[in-house]
């Protein structure tokens, strides 16, 4: 996938869909061509920012012609253009395309993508790491990154056949905390033999457990939370290789949670735990 260089001090304005640029972009949407080319769109100036103050490489930056101009928008793409991106000034029919929504931001990045080795995690006291399951809807994944970043765990897992993090859907949902919480990802078996190595607790939750989710206590050592996929929940071989499984009463007529929902809560009882959480008063958004 070709991005190339503007000369220097120029910013390429584009207004066809057609373009072969926008093209190659375009295509990020699908899954195949993220993984070959290992990159990935980002919408919004928030993200981007945040990608680049977290040192993601930067392929291109589109930003509306509507928005040329605006002070902080165009800081960004000069730090972008500075580190070698393609910038793009696009129109609306171009924006549109790209983020396949109506009324898109006004910026969009491309960016290089990142993926935690599985033998760099290297568990620390007090430390928790997620482990989901062939997890299949996007917005669920995303919210469970933005969850992790606010409860300061050390990464995600995604165990087998998984929604791809670096979707459009998926990045939009963590809301930037992609580009902060390390993902790493493995196969079943290789999760398995992975675990065996795991020095902490390794918990789930399961539709089956008696154990209440607020009987256990979580602090002094590493801890490996597993959540089971939309569906299903827990499969059977990850259950048999948790030290503990429990459940999160209902106390309504519901039977369940969103996945979500439950990962928010099973890792904020961790912490609340492990760690001193902030300040009550403490923005939430």
């Amino acid at each position: 996938m070709s991005t190339p260089a503007n000369p220097p001090g120029q910013v390429r304005e584009i207004t066809a869909v057609s373009n072969p640029l926008i093209k190659e972009l375009r295509a990020l949407a699908l899954k195949k061509y993220r993984d070959e080319h290992r990159r990935f769109l980002a919408e919004g100036l928030k993200l981007v920012t945040d990608a680049l103050d977290g040192g993601w490489p930067v392929h291109a930056l589109l930003y509306a012609r509507a928005a040329a101009g605006q002070p902080h928008l165009m800081a960004v793409a000069a730090r972008a253009r500075a580190r070698g991106a393609t910038i793009i000034e696009a129109s609306d029919k171009v924006m549109a395309a790209i983020t396949r929504r109506d009324n898109p931001q006004t910026a969009v990045g491309a960016f290089g993508q990142r993926w935690l080795p599985a033998a760099d995690i290297r568990p620390g006291r007090d430390c928790l790491w997620i482990g989901l399951d062939r997890i299949r809807d996007p917005g669920n994944l995303g919210t469970i990154i933005r969850t992790a970043d606010a409860v300061g765990a050390s990464g995600v897992i995604l165990i087998g056949e998984t929604t791809d993090p670096f979707s459009l859907e998926a990045v939009r949902a963590t809301m930037g905390s992609i580009f902060a919480v390390p993902v790493a990802r493995m196969s079943a078996p290789e999760f398995r033999d992975w675990r065996a190595r795991w020095p902490g607790m390794v918990v789930g939750t399961h539709l089956g457990a008696a154990l209440d989710y607020r009987g256990l206590d979580y602090a002094g050592r590493p801890v490996l939370l597993l959540m089971g996929n939309e569906q299903r929940g827990l499969p059977e071989e990850l259950a048999a290789i948790c030290d503990h499984l429990c459940l999160i009463p209902m106390a309504g007529k519901a039977d369940s949670l969103n996945l979500a929902v439950a990962t928010a809560v099973m890792a904020f009882e961790i912490r609340r735990h492990a760690l001193s959480m902030p300040a009550v008063g403490q923005a939430v958004s």
